[in-house]
C-alpha cells in the first residue's frame, strides 16, 4: 500500500517509514496538515498525528473528509477520551496512542483498508442518462448516438459527477479531485471548464448548480 505518514516530529516520522517500508508498503512522509490535503490523492491510507505544525490534527481530518474517504488511522499522544471521540466521530477509521506496537499498527491498516474495499461501491463503467452514455473506461462520450468530444478535464469533472447520481457535488470536492486542490473553492477555472462540459453536452439540466455549493448530475 502506498501510506501517508503525516508527522512532524523526526524521529518518529522517519522510524514510521522505514519500519512500513521493510514490510512491503510505501511510505510517504508529510510534515503538515496542508501537505496531506494537497497530497492525499492515489494514497491507500494516511497516519494522521494530530499535533501538527501548521493546524490540529481534528481540522485536517474535517477538511480531509470532505473531499476522500481514504482510511485514516491518528496516531498521536493525546490519549483523552475527548480526543478519541472526536477523531472517530470526526472521520478516523481507528485511533492509537503513542508509543504504539508496529505490529498492532500494521493489523489496524490491513483492517480499515479492507473494511473500506469491502464496503465501497462497484463503479460502474458505462453511465446512461436519457441519451447521454458515458463510457468510463474508454474516456468516451456519446450524446444522441454522436461522440462529443472533451478535453482531458472536462471529461474528469464528468466523471466525478456521474460517480454519484441524484448527489451533490460540492466546488471542493470537485477542485480536488480534478486539479489536486482541496482548498481552491472559488476558482473561475472550475466555472470556465463546466461552462464547456455543459455547451458540449447540450442537454439543459442535466448537470444542475446548487447555488452556494457545486453541482449535481442527472435530471
Amino acid at each position: 500500500m502506498q501510506i501517508a505518514v503525516v508527522e512532524d516530529d523526526d524521529g518518529v516520522g522517519d522510524a514510521l517509514v522505514e519500519a512500513l517500508g521493510t514490510h512491503g508498503h510505501e511510505a510517504v512522509r508529510m510534515r503538515r496538515g496542508s501537505d496531506l490535503l494537497l497530497g492525499h490523492r492515489g494514497m491507500d491510507a494516511v497516519i494522521l498525528d494530530l499535533g501538527l505544525p501548521d493546524a490540529d490534527g481534528l481540522q485536517v481530518l474535517r477538511q480531509l473528509r470532505a473531499v476522500s474517504d481514504v482510511p485514516v488511522v491518528i496516531l498521536t499522544a493525546r490519549d483523552d477520551e475527548r480526543s478519541v471521540v472526536r477523531g472517530l466521530r470526526g472521520g478516523a477509521d481507528d485511533y492509537l496512542v503513542k508509543p504504539a506496537r508496529l505490529a498492532e499498527l500494521l493489523a489496524r491498516l490491513d483492517v480499515v483498508t479492507q473494511r473500506r474495499r469491502a464496503t465501497g461501491p462497484s463503479a460502474a463503467q458505462t453511465v446512461t442518462e436519457g441519451d447521454v452514455v458515458v463510457d468510463l473506461s474508454a474516456r468516451e462520450v456519446e450524446v444522441g448516438g454522436a461522440l462529443v468530444a472533451l478535453t482531458a478535464k472536462e471529461f474528469e469533472l464528468l466523471e466525478v459527477l456521474v460517480a454519484r447520481p441524484g448527489a451533490a457535488v460540492s466546488r471542493q470536492q470537485l477542485m480536488d479531485a480534478v486539479w489536486g486542490d482541496a482548498y481552491v473553492a472559488i476558482s473561475r477555472t472550475l466555472d470556465v471548464h463546466m461552462t464547456g462540459l455543459r455547451a458540449k453536452l447540450g442537454r439543459p439540466g442535466l448537470i444542475s448548480t446548487i447555488r452556494g455549493y457545486g453541482y449535481r448530475w442527472g435530471t
